[in-house]
């Protein structure tokens, strides 16, 4: 089982910090980041394989929702920046010493809709596990 209290930590620790968060860590999402990531397509061809966005536990709180799996804890905060909705995603690899912050993508204005958020949030899951594969095997 996750131990929630060590997540609400970790995660009060990363979003505390998320204005100072270098640019290598907050992406912001825009026509250029969807255009690299190939989601500008009806059909994208990079993920055959759906099963990273099957199998999270979901935890809605007050201001956030928080998945969880064995692999990763992902915290969505909607937010209003001056009037403008925005929707923070704070991605993190899951450990049992705790979560360790991977990177965060913001989206505002019109990239601040469901399924833009989803779909950038799975092309990063997607991302991140291809990478903690590799670096598994070079090991």
């Amino acid at each position: 089982m996750h131990n929630l209290a060590l997540i609400e930590e970790k995660f009060k620790e990363f979003y505390k910090n998320i204005t100072l968060a270098s640019s290598e860590l907050l992406i912001p999402v825009n026509l250029s980041l969807l255009h690299h990531m190939k989601l500008l397509y009806f059909h994208s061809p990079w993920n055959k394989d759906q099963s990273l966005t099957r199998y999270f536990q979901l935890i809605e709180s007050s201001g956030k929702l928080t998945l969880i799996n064995e692999d990763f804890v992902v915290w969505i905060v909607p937010e209003n920046a001056h009037q403008i909705p925005l929707t923070y995603t704070v991605i993190a690899l899951n450990y049992p010493e705790g979560p360790k912050l991977e990177l965060i993508f913001s989206a505002a204005g019109v990239y601040n809709t469901s399924p833009t958020v989803l779909r950038v949030l799975e092309k990063f899951l997607y991302e991140i596990q291809e990478n903690e594969e590799y670096l598994k095997k070079i090991r």
